[in-house]
């Protein structure tokens, strides 16, 4: 029995489970505590005005987030970010959609490997999910040097940028099967996993997504205010 394979749920988490985005969360709180300076901000305001007014993309505004963060990461010591990010993730903890959330936690009740992907900061994610019960956490990893500072250089970049290989490397490793398997995404860059479950859902999935989904004949979830939609 010790050797049976668990059947495993795969999640992105921002915008899936997540109302919001770790990474712009966490990069508001580390303006606003002064661990960034104030004009980090300027790098994203006019994206971010842009989505808000539905005359940009999304992507556009969270490219420019990144743009920020790394920019100013650089030097700051890890132990201020995991201030700021353990303050963020208590303040954030609660903020998701209904649907994912009681999902993840009935595929828990049986007996599921939770497995999340994505490309927030790490160490913010593994706060987040362990609310949640998720066993496995991938996200990006970023060098500290010997005084503990950052160092601004992602570590295997190339990997968190495959969630497919992510995906099966967690199944080798953790010894786990994809049949039965659950896949929840909601951009093109989680295409390459959702093909490789058994069940993939596209939750509030933006318009490639959804596309791609029609096309195959996968599960499609929206949710908006308190009503959700299987499409």
């Amino acid at each position: 029995m010790g050797d049976e394979k668990k059947k495993v749920a795969v999640f992105d988490i921002d915008g899936t489970i997540f109302r919001s985005s770790l990474l712009i969360e966490v990069t508001d709180a580390l303006i606003d505590s002064g661990v960034f300076p104030q004009n980090a901000k300027e790098i994203y305001v006019d994206a971010h005005k842009r989505w808000l007014e539905r005359k940009g993309e999304y992507e556009h505004y969270i490219m420019a987030v990144v743009e920020a963060f790394l920019t100013h990461l650089q030097g700051v010591a890890y132990a201020d970010f995991m201030e700021v990010a353990e303050r963020t993730v208590e303040r954030q903890k609660n903020h998701t959609y209904r649907y994912t959330r009681d999902l993840a936690r009935d595929l828990k009740r049986r007996g599921y490997f939770l497995l999340a992907i994505s490309h927030s900061p790490k160490a913010i994610l593994e706060k987040f999910c362990a609310e949640l019960g998720f066993d496995k956490v991938y996200g990006k990893l970023y060098e500290t040097g010997e005084t503990g500072r950052f160092t601004g250089r992602i570590l295997d970049e190339h990997l968190i940028a495959n969630k497919a290989n992510i995906l099966r490397r967690a199944v080798e490793k953790e010894n786990l099967t994809l049949k039965k398997s659950v896949g929840v995404g909601d951009t093109e860059s989680d295409i390459p996993f959702l093909e490789m479950v058994d069940d993939p859902v596209c939750f509030n999935p933006n318009s490639t997504l959804y596309r791609h989904a029609r096309i195959n004949r996968w599960r499609i979830v929206v949710e908006r205010k308190d009503v959700i939609y299987h499409l």
